[in-house]
């Protein structure tokens, strides 16, 4: 079954933030030496801070339908702004205004489950 694609009715809005998590081992020595191994072979792990202002009605549940459809634990393909290729997500944190003007708010986290 294919990844499903998510596509935001438009792009987010300025404010797009990246924060890899650098996952090592690290052995520490004397003299404050110390030795960093990855743990495993995805030890880097992205997570993107995307936000939407200024949205109307249908837009905002468009995006917060996505989200919810994808559960928080199914993955999705996306590629944020500043990224070389799509790569795969999850989200299980977004938020959405109470009324209008509409924003959405979502925390991206990489995916590297084998299961779709």
């Amino acid at each position: 079954m294919p990844l499903p694609t998510f596509a935001p009715p438009v792009a987010p809005s300025p404010g797009t933030s990246h924060v890899p998590t650098v996952n090592l081992w690290e052995a520490d020595f004397s003299e404050g030496y110390s030795q960093p191994t990855p743990k495993g072979i995805n030890h880097i792990r992205r997570k993107v801070s995307l936000k939407w202002d200024g949205l109307s009605y249908d837009q905002m549940r468009a995006i917060v339908d996505f989200f919810e459809n994808m559960g928080g634990n199914r993955p999705f393909s996306f590629q944020p702004y500043g990224e070389p290729t799509p790569r795969k997500w999850t989200c299980k944190d977004w938020t959405y205004s109470a009324d209008a003007p509409w924003s959405v708010t979502a925390e991206l986290v990489q995916s590297f489950t084998t299961a779709t």
